[in-house]
Protein backbone atom coordinates (compact mmCIF):
# COMPACT_ATOMS: atom_id res chain seq x y z
CA UNK A 1 0.00 0.00 0.00
CA UNK A 2 3.14 2.48 -0.08
CA UNK A 3 5.43 1.03 -2.29
CA UNK A 4 2.53 0.29 -5.27
CA UNK A 5 1.23 3.63 -5.28
CA UNK A 6 4.51 5.41 -5.42
CA UNK A 7 5.54 3.09 -7.99
CA UNK A 8 2.60 4.36 -10.29
CA UNK A 9 3.38 8.05 -9.59
CA UNK A 10 7.28 8.13 -9.36
CA UNK A 11 8.25 5.44 -11.73
CA UNK A 12 8.90 1.88 -11.69
CA UNK A 13 12.58 1.78 -11.59
CA UNK A 14 13.17 3.99 -8.99
CA UNK A 15 11.21 2.24 -6.23
CA UNK A 16 12.36 -1.47 -7.52
CA UNK A 17 15.86 0.13 -6.98
CA UNK A 18 14.65 1.44 -3.45
CA UNK A 19 13.10 -1.90 -2.49
CA UNK A 20 16.02 -3.85 -3.57
CA UNK A 21 18.71 -1.47 -1.24
CA UNK A 22 16.12 -2.34 1.80
CA UNK A 23 15.80 -5.99 0.97
CA UNK A 24 19.52 -6.06 0.89
CA UNK A 25 20.19 -4.01 4.07
CA UNK A 26 17.50 -6.14 6.03
CA UNK A 27 19.02 -9.46 4.71
CA UNK A 28 22.91 -8.94 5.51
CA UNK A 29 21.73 -7.12 8.50
CA UNK A 30 19.79 -10.11 9.82
CA UNK A 31 23.72 -11.56 9.68
CA UNK A 32 25.16 -10.00 11.62
CA UNK A 33 22.92 -9.05 14.46
CA UNK A 34 25.32 -9.76 18.36
CA UNK A 35 23.79 -12.69 19.99
CA UNK A 36 21.81 -12.47 23.12
CA UNK A 37 24.35 -13.46 24.96
CA UNK A 38 26.19 -10.39 24.10
CA UNK A 39 23.65 -7.47 23.87
CA UNK A 40 20.06 -8.80 25.83
CA UNK A 41 17.20 -8.39 24.41
CA UNK A 42 18.15 -5.85 21.70
CA UNK A 43 19.25 -9.12 19.94
CA UNK A 44 15.62 -10.12 19.31
CA UNK A 45 14.51 -6.50 18.71
CA UNK A 46 16.68 -5.68 15.93
CA UNK A 47 16.05 -9.30 14.34
CA UNK A 48 12.33 -8.65 14.42
CA UNK A 49 13.43 -5.21 13.11
CA UNK A 50 15.01 -6.24 10.33
CA UNK A 51 12.67 -8.81 9.54
CA UNK A 52 9.53 -5.93 9.36
CA UNK A 53 12.14 -4.06 6.72
CA UNK A 54 12.61 -7.33 4.47
CA UNK A 55 8.53 -7.62 4.75
CA UNK A 56 8.10 -3.60 4.07
CA UNK A 57 10.57 -3.97 1.19
CA UNK A 58 9.23 -6.86 -0.56
CA UNK A 59 5.44 -5.38 -0.48
CA UNK A 60 6.99 -2.91 -3.47
CA UNK A 61 8.90 -6.28 -5.37
CA UNK A 62 6.44 -8.22 -7.02
CA UNK A 63 4.34 -5.83 -8.31
CA UNK A 64 7.13 -3.80 -9.74
CA UNK A 65 9.36 -6.41 -11.51
CA UNK A 66 5.98 -8.25 -13.10
CA UNK A 67 5.11 -4.74 -14.12
CA UNK A 68 8.63 -3.57 -15.27
CA UNK A 69 8.55 -7.27 -17.15
CA UNK A 70 5.30 -6.43 -18.68
CA UNK A 71 5.35 -3.06 -19.77
CA UNK A 72 8.38 -3.56 -21.49
CA UNK A 73 7.63 -7.15 -23.05
CA UNK A 74 6.74 -7.52 -26.51
CA UNK A 75 2.86 -8.06 -26.51
CA UNK A 76 3.36 -11.28 -28.99
CA UNK A 77 6.22 -12.80 -26.00
CA UNK A 78 5.17 -11.54 -22.43
CA UNK A 79 4.38 -14.92 -21.30
CA UNK A 80 7.67 -16.05 -22.18
CA UNK A 81 9.45 -12.83 -20.84
CA UNK A 82 7.00 -12.97 -17.79
CA UNK A 83 8.49 -16.44 -16.89
CA UNK A 84 11.68 -15.51 -16.28
CA UNK A 85 10.34 -13.50 -12.77
CA UNK A 86 9.70 -16.71 -11.52
CA UNK A 87 12.51 -18.47 -12.93
CA UNK A 88 14.26 -15.84 -10.75
CA UNK A 89 12.16 -16.99 -7.72
CA UNK A 90 13.00 -20.55 -8.58
CA UNK A 91 17.06 -19.97 -8.89
CA UNK A 92 16.49 -18.24 -5.41
CA UNK A 93 14.88 -21.53 -3.84
CA UNK A 94 17.67 -23.15 -5.33
CA UNK A 95 20.05 -21.22 -4.24
CA UNK A 96 18.96 -20.96 -0.48
CA UNK A 97 18.13 -24.16 -0.50
CA UNK A 98 21.42 -25.49 -1.82
CA UNK A 99 23.40 -22.88 0.50
CA UNK A 100 21.50 -24.79 3.82
CA UNK A 101 21.87 -28.38 2.41
CA UNK A 102 25.74 -27.48 2.06
CA UNK A 103 25.96 -25.81 5.40
CA UNK A 104 24.04 -29.19 6.98
CA UNK A 105 26.09 -31.16 5.45
CA UNK A 106 29.14 -29.78 6.60
CA UNK A 107 28.83 -28.00 10.02
CA UNK A 108 27.37 -30.15 13.51
CA UNK A 109 24.32 -28.95 14.93
CA UNK A 110 26.66 -26.65 17.67
CA UNK A 111 28.36 -24.90 14.53
CA UNK A 112 25.43 -24.01 12.61
CA UNK A 113 23.60 -23.09 16.10
CA UNK A 114 26.89 -20.50 16.76
CA UNK A 115 27.46 -18.98 13.45
CA UNK A 116 26.80 -20.88 10.46
CA UNK A 117 23.22 -19.97 10.23
CA UNK A 118 24.42 -16.35 9.60
CA UNK A 119 26.50 -17.20 6.51
CA UNK A 120 23.11 -16.78 3.72
CA UNK A 121 21.74 -14.03 5.23
CA UNK A 122 25.25 -12.38 4.40
CA UNK A 123 25.01 -13.56 0.69
CA UNK A 124 22.35 -11.10 0.85
CA UNK A 125 24.84 -8.25 0.42
CA UNK A 126 26.90 -8.52 -2.82
CA UNK A 127 23.51 -9.96 -4.40
CA UNK A 128 21.71 -6.57 -3.37
CA UNK A 129 24.45 -4.30 -4.76
CA UNK A 130 24.86 -6.49 -8.39
CA UNK A 131 20.75 -6.18 -8.39
CA UNK A 132 20.95 -2.50 -7.85
CA UNK A 133 23.41 -1.94 -10.36
CA UNK A 134 21.73 -4.04 -13.28
CA UNK A 135 18.66 -2.08 -12.22
CA UNK A 136 19.92 1.39 -12.11
CA UNK A 137 21.21 0.98 -15.98
CA UNK A 138 17.38 0.33 -17.25
CA UNK A 139 15.47 2.37 -18.34
CA UNK A 140 12.31 3.62 -17.49
CA UNK A 141 9.46 1.32 -18.91
CA UNK A 142 8.05 2.82 -22.41
CA UNK A 143 4.45 2.72 -21.35
CA UNK A 144 5.33 4.53 -17.90
CA UNK A 145 7.22 7.38 -19.95
CA UNK A 146 3.92 7.29 -22.47
CA UNK A 147 2.08 8.07 -18.98
CA UNK A 148 4.28 10.45 -17.32
CA UNK A 149 4.38 12.70 -20.56
CA UNK A 150 0.68 12.68 -21.31
CA UNK A 151 -2.53 11.94 -19.08
CA UNK A 152 -0.55 11.61 -16.01
CA UNK A 153 0.12 15.50 -15.72
CA UNK A 154 -3.81 16.75 -16.93
CA UNK A 155 -4.95 14.07 -14.21
CA UNK A 156 -3.05 15.63 -11.69
CA UNK A 157 -3.64 19.38 -12.31
CA UNK A 158 -7.54 18.49 -12.89
CA UNK A 159 -7.83 16.61 -9.12
CA UNK A 160 -5.44 17.50 -6.22
CA UNK A 161 -6.24 14.82 -4.01
CA UNK A 162 -5.43 12.11 -6.68
CA UNK A 163 -1.93 13.17 -6.42
CA UNK A 164 -1.16 11.78 -3.33
CA UNK A 165 -0.44 8.01 -2.64
CA UNK A 166 -3.43 7.98 -0.11
CA UNK A 167 -5.44 9.05 -2.93
CA UNK A 168 -4.12 6.75 -5.17
CA UNK A 169 -5.32 4.00 -3.07
CA UNK A 170 -8.55 4.86 -2.35
CA UNK A 171 -8.74 5.34 -6.23
CA UNK A 172 -7.64 1.57 -6.31
CA UNK A 173 -10.06 0.41 -3.77
CA UNK A 174 -12.68 2.28 -5.33
CA UNK A 175 -12.77 1.91 -8.74
CA UNK A 176 -11.23 -1.10 -9.43
CA UNK A 177 -12.28 -3.40 -6.31
CA UNK A 178 -13.71 -6.29 -8.98
CA UNK A 179 -10.40 -6.75 -10.57
CA UNK A 180 -8.55 -6.52 -6.81
CA UNK A 181 -11.20 -8.95 -5.70
CA UNK A 182 -10.45 -11.12 -8.66
CA UNK A 183 -6.44 -10.86 -8.10
CA UNK A 184 -6.40 -11.47 -4.75
CA UNK A 185 -8.18 -14.85 -5.15
CA UNK A 186 -5.82 -15.84 -8.31
CA UNK A 187 -2.67 -15.30 -5.75
CA UNK A 188 -4.21 -16.70 -3.08
CA UNK A 189 -5.08 -20.06 -5.10
CA UNK A 190 -1.47 -19.79 -6.49
CA UNK A 191 0.18 -18.82 -3.27
CA UNK A 192 -1.27 -21.40 -1.23
CA UNK A 193 -0.43 -24.17 -3.75
CA UNK A 194 3.54 -22.24 -4.06
CA UNK A 195 3.87 -21.74 -0.08
CA UNK A 196 3.21 -25.39 0.29
CA UNK A 197 5.18 -27.01 -2.05
CA UNK A 198 8.04 -24.94 -2.23
CA UNK A 199 8.37 -23.82 1.40
CA UNK A 200 6.43 -26.32 3.92
CA UNK A 201 7.18 -29.61 2.09
CA UNK A 202 10.90 -29.93 3.82
CA UNK A 203 9.17 -29.35 7.15
CA UNK A 204 6.12 -32.16 6.50
CA UNK A 205 8.39 -34.80 5.03
CA UNK A 206 10.65 -34.21 8.39
CA UNK A 207 7.88 -33.39 11.02
CA UNK A 208 4.96 -35.69 9.57
CA UNK A 209 6.87 -38.69 8.07
CA UNK A 210 9.89 -38.36 9.75
CA UNK A 211 12.91 -38.03 7.34
CA UNK A 212 15.78 -36.07 7.94
CA UNK A 213 15.61 -32.03 6.84
CA UNK A 214 18.64 -33.01 4.12
CA UNK A 215 16.07 -35.65 2.71
CA UNK A 216 13.55 -33.49 2.39
CA UNK A 217 15.82 -30.31 0.83
CA UNK A 218 17.15 -32.60 -2.01
CA UNK A 219 14.26 -34.45 -3.42
CA UNK A 220 13.04 -30.53 -3.36
CA UNK A 221 16.04 -28.87 -5.02
CA UNK A 222 15.97 -31.68 -8.09
CA UNK A 223 11.84 -30.57 -8.26
CA UNK A 224 13.21 -27.39 -8.40
CA UNK A 225 15.73 -27.79 -10.37
CA UNK A 226 13.12 -29.28 -13.54
CA UNK A 227 11.22 -27.09 -12.88
CA UNK A 228 13.39 -24.11 -13.93
CA UNK A 229 14.42 -26.52 -17.14
CA UNK A 230 10.65 -26.13 -18.41
CA UNK A 231 8.84 -22.55 -16.75
CA UNK A 232 10.67 -20.92 -19.90
CA UNK A 233 8.65 -23.14 -22.15
CA UNK A 234 5.88 -22.83 -20.10
CA UNK A 235 5.69 -19.26 -20.76
CA UNK A 236 5.73 -20.33 -24.91
CA UNK A 237 2.87 -22.02 -24.52
CA UNK A 238 0.80 -18.82 -22.56
CA UNK A 239 1.86 -16.61 -25.45
CA UNK A 240 0.72 -19.43 -28.22
CA UNK A 241 -2.64 -20.79 -26.22
CA UNK A 242 -3.58 -18.03 -24.04
CA UNK A 243 -2.82 -17.33 -20.11
CA UNK A 244 -6.58 -18.84 -19.19
CA UNK A 245 -5.57 -22.41 -20.32
CA UNK A 246 -2.37 -23.02 -18.75
CA UNK A 247 -3.53 -21.48 -15.58
CA UNK A 248 -6.58 -23.42 -16.05
CA UNK A 249 -4.40 -26.67 -16.17
CA UNK A 250 -2.57 -25.58 -13.34
CA UNK A 251 -5.34 -25.01 -10.47
CA UNK A 252 -7.13 -28.54 -12.13
CA UNK A 253 -3.93 -29.65 -11.53
CA UNK A 254 -3.67 -29.22 -7.65
CA UNK A 255 -7.49 -30.21 -8.06
CA UNK A 256 -7.55 -33.07 -8.92
CA UNK A 257 -3.69 -34.84 -8.40
CA UNK A 258 -3.10 -33.23 -4.71
CA UNK A 259 -4.78 -36.24 -3.16
CA UNK A 260 -3.17 -38.95 -5.34
CA UNK A 261 0.15 -36.72 -4.79
CA UNK A 262 0.29 -36.97 -1.29
CA UNK A 263 -0.93 -40.35 -1.00
CA UNK A 264 2.48 -41.41 -2.92
CA UNK A 265 4.66 -38.47 -0.66
CA UNK A 266 3.18 -40.79 2.14
CA UNK A 267 3.92 -43.79 1.29
CA UNK A 268 7.79 -42.91 1.31
CA UNK A 269 10.98 -44.00 -0.59
CA UNK A 270 12.36 -41.42 -2.68
CA UNK A 271 10.74 -42.79 -5.97
CA UNK A 272 7.16 -42.30 -4.51
CA UNK A 273 8.54 -38.71 -2.61
CA UNK A 274 9.65 -37.33 -6.05
CA UNK A 275 6.95 -38.43 -8.42
CA UNK A 276 4.67 -36.92 -6.26
CA UNK A 277 6.01 -33.99 -5.44
CA UNK A 278 6.76 -33.68 -9.19
CA UNK A 279 3.04 -33.92 -9.92
CA UNK A 280 2.20 -30.85 -7.65
CA UNK A 281 5.31 -29.28 -9.25
CA UNK A 282 3.98 -29.66 -12.73
CA UNK A 283 0.77 -28.37 -11.75
CA UNK A 284 2.63 -25.33 -10.20
CA UNK A 285 4.97 -24.61 -12.84
CA UNK A 286 1.47 -23.68 -14.93
CA UNK A 287 1.23 -20.76 -12.93
CA UNK A 288 4.45 -20.27 -12.22
CA UNK A 289 5.02 -19.68 -15.72
CA UNK A 290 2.05 -17.59 -16.31
CA UNK A 291 0.83 -15.72 -13.79
CA UNK A 292 3.24 -12.72 -13.76
CA UNK A 293 2.42 -12.01 -17.25
CA UNK A 294 -1.34 -12.72 -16.40
CA UNK A 295 -1.45 -10.39 -13.62
CA UNK A 296 -0.07 -7.09 -14.75
CA UNK A 297 -2.17 -7.44 -17.52
CA UNK A 298 -5.32 -7.13 -15.24
CA UNK A 299 -5.08 -3.58 -14.34
CA UNK A 300 -4.64 -0.29 -16.43
CA UNK A 301 -1.38 1.65 -17.01
CA UNK A 302 -1.77 4.40 -14.36
CA UNK A 303 -2.72 2.33 -11.62
CA UNK A 304 -0.89 -0.82 -11.85
CA UNK A 305 1.53 -1.10 -9.91
CA UNK A 306 -0.17 0.21 -7.24
CA UNK A 307 -3.12 -2.85 -7.67
CA UNK A 308 -0.78 -5.25 -8.33
CA UNK A 309 1.33 -4.45 -5.38
CA UNK A 310 -2.43 -4.06 -2.81
CA UNK A 311 -3.75 -7.65 -4.32
CA UNK A 312 -0.58 -9.84 -4.76
CA UNK A 313 0.47 -8.90 -1.04
CA UNK A 314 -2.85 -8.85 0.93
CA UNK A 315 -3.46 -12.26 -0.85
CA UNK A 316 0.52 -13.44 0.10
CA UNK A 317 0.11 -12.21 3.27
CA UNK A 318 -3.25 -13.92 4.13
CA UNK A 319 -3.38 -17.06 2.26
CA UNK A 320 0.03 -17.85 1.43
CA UNK A 321 2.16 -16.65 3.99
CA UNK A 322 -0.11 -18.55 6.38
CA UNK A 323 -0.05 -21.66 4.58
CA UNK A 324 2.87 -23.44 6.49
CA UNK A 325 0.87 -22.64 10.20
CA UNK A 326 -2.67 -23.43 8.62
CA UNK A 327 -1.57 -26.81 7.05
CA UNK A 328 0.24 -27.54 10.49
CA UNK A 329 -2.89 -26.47 12.62
CA UNK A 330 -5.29 -28.52 10.72
CA UNK A 331 -2.89 -31.67 11.17
CA UNK A 332 -3.06 -31.32 14.79
CA UNK A 333 -6.42 -30.51 14.70
CA UNK A 334 -7.49 -33.71 12.75
CA UNK A 335 -4.57 -36.05 13.38
CA UNK A 336 -4.45 -36.51 8.70
CA UNK A 337 -1.27 -35.61 7.43
CA UNK A 338 -3.38 -35.56 4.13
CA UNK A 339 -4.72 -32.36 5.30
CA UNK A 340 -1.60 -30.19 2.88
CA UNK A 341 -3.71 -32.00 -0.12
CA UNK A 342 -7.67 -30.90 1.25
CA UNK A 343 -6.21 -27.59 1.79
CA UNK A 344 -4.54 -27.20 -1.63
CA UNK A 345 -7.87 -28.68 -3.41
CA UNK A 346 -9.80 -25.97 -1.66
CA UNK A 347 -7.55 -23.06 -2.67
CA UNK A 348 -7.56 -24.76 -6.59
CA UNK A 349 -11.21 -24.51 -6.47
CA UNK A 350 -10.91 -20.93 -5.96
CA UNK A 351 -8.52 -20.35 -8.52
CA UNK A 352 -10.69 -22.61 -11.49
CA UNK A 353 -13.41 -20.23 -10.69
CA UNK A 354 -11.54 -16.95 -10.65
CA UNK A 355 -9.51 -18.08 -13.95
CA UNK A 356 -13.05 -18.85 -15.32
CA UNK A 357 -13.99 -14.92 -14.89
CA UNK A 358 -10.64 -13.47 -15.85
CA UNK A 359 -10.42 -11.98 -19.42
CA UNK A 360 -7.56 -13.49 -22.02
CA UNK A 361 -4.92 -11.49 -22.22
CA UNK A 362 -2.27 -12.34 -24.25
CA UNK A 363 -1.02 -11.24 -27.77
CA UNK A 364 -3.07 -8.20 -27.06
CA UNK A 365 -1.77 -4.21 -25.65
CA UNK A 366 -1.73 -3.65 -21.98
CA UNK A 367 -4.72 -1.68 -20.74
CA UNK A 368 -3.81 2.15 -21.25
CA UNK A 369 -0.25 1.12 -22.82
CA UNK A 370 0.42 1.58 -26.84
CA UNK A 371 1.15 -1.55 -28.51
CA UNK A 372 4.44 -3.10 -28.02
CA UNK A 373 6.37 -4.79 -30.54
CA UNK A 374 9.77 -6.76 -30.95
CA UNK A 375 10.63 -6.03 -34.61
CA UNK A 376 10.32 -2.87 -37.11
CA UNK A 377 8.60 -5.51 -39.45
CA UNK A 378 5.99 -5.81 -36.80
CA UNK A 379 5.41 -2.66 -36.14
CA UNK A 380 4.99 -1.94 -39.91
CA UNK A 381 2.06 -4.39 -39.90
CA UNK A 382 0.49 -3.03 -37.18
CA UNK A 383 0.38 0.49 -38.50
CA UNK A 384 -1.03 -1.20 -42.11
CA UNK A 385 -3.23 -3.04 -40.56
CA UNK A 386 -4.11 -0.05 -38.66
CA UNK A 387 -4.25 2.43 -41.78
CA UNK A 388 -7.53 2.92 -43.91
CA UNK A 389 -7.56 1.61 -46.96
CA UNK A 390 -7.21 5.00 -49.23
CA UNK A 391 -9.45 3.16 -51.82
CA UNK A 392 -12.45 3.64 -49.12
Amino acid sequence: MFFGPMGDKVGRKKILALTMIMMAIGTFAIGVIPSHDAIGVWAPVLLIFFRMLQGFSTGGEYGGASTFIAEYAPDKRRGYFGSFLEFGTLAGYVGAAGLVTLLYALLDTPQMESWGWRIPFLVAGPLGLVGLYLRLRLDETPAFQKLEGGTAHATEAADGVETSAKGDLAKIFREYWPTLILCICLVGAYNIADYMLLSYMPTYLSDELGYSETHGLLILLGVMVFLMLIISQVGKLSDRFGRKPLLMTGMLGFLILSLPAFLLIRQGGIPAITIGMLMLGLSLVCMLGTMSAALPALFPTQVRYGSLSVGYNLSASIFGGTTPLVITALISLTGSNLMPAYYAMGAAVVGVIAVACMKETANKPLAGSPPSVETSQEAEDLVAAQTPDPKF
